[in-house]
């Protein structure tokens, strides 16, 4: 029997947290560029928050217009409706990509942006999930502390490195789009909104990446997901954004 300082979890591969965004790393997003349409989606996190420290040491830190101090994490997304699996999920519920999988899916239910004492609430089952997480699962957490941290060093790693980068485009952003951070002080109001830009901007911030061959496949992804999301009204928002991000896309490859 586990006590109360311990928590059990097995992932029975049900399939059913493989809908919606995904969240990646820098790396990961860019291996599986042809597979995700992309997005960078920034999530301010209030000064005084559990998560602020482990989000200005992901992120980054500003002021709103009101001087208040915020902490905000920039993660590279897969950008799909709440509706639409993963592109690699199967009809069994199965990962055609289990061998080469991002580090995100392998670190589940942990999640890199808490801190590691915080995780607790990740392994509290969501609607409509299947995750044994009975007594008879192997036990994951034990006083406030992850049993195999493997994947979560990984993940955490892999963030810590992407970070200058990550640090690199918010400053681009903030310089030529300054409207970024009254859009990061209203959602701040809606306690939990994010801000969405494109990956366009991102490959222009970054020079560094192979820009031609990013929008090449990002386009093909981007087109035929707005294809997906045409005529559905509950998903007009994602249909504007795939549309006018493949255009962004195609004069990017194009050039």
């Amino acid at each position: 029997m586990g006590t109360k300082t311990e928590r059990h979890f097995n992932c029975i591969a049900c399939g059913k947290c493989c809908f919606g965004w995904l969240p990646l790393t820098l790396k990961d997003a860019l291996h599986h560029a042809g597979r995700f349409p992309l997005a960078i989606v920034w999530t301010p996190v209030p000064y005084g928050s559990r998560a602020f420290a482990v989000s200005a040491r992901f992120g980054i830190t500003l002021r709103l217009r009101n001087r208040k101090q915020i902490a905000v994490i920039l993660v590279p997304t897969a950008y799909l409706p709440p509706s639409f699996s993963c592109p690699e999920l199967t009809a069994e519920g199965q990962c055609r990509i289990h061998e080469q999988k991002p580090l995100r899916c392998r670190t589940m239910p942990f999640y890199p942006y808490r801190e590691e004492q915080d995780q607790s609430e990740q392994l509290v089952l969501r609607k409509g999930w299947a995750c044994d997480t009975s007594t008879s699962a192997p036990i994951v957490y034990r006083n406030k502390s992850i049993v195999d941290r493997t994947d979560f060093d990984h993940e955490r790693q892999a963030l810590l490195e992407q970070a200058p980068i990550m640090r690199l485009y918010a400053e681009y952003v903030l310089k030529y789009m300054p409207w970024i951070v009254d859009s990061l002080g209203t959602v701040m109001q809606q306690s939990g909104g994010t801000v969405i830009t494109s990956l366009s901007s991102f490959v222009t911030a970054i020079r560094s990446l192979d820009a031609k061959s990013l929008a090449t496949q990002q386009l093909s992804v981007f087109t035929e997901y707005a294809t997906k999301t045409a005529d559905i009204p509950a998903l007009i928002e994602y249909q504007r954004q795939y549309t006018g991000w493949a255009k962004e896309m195609e004069y990017l490859a194009s050039t």
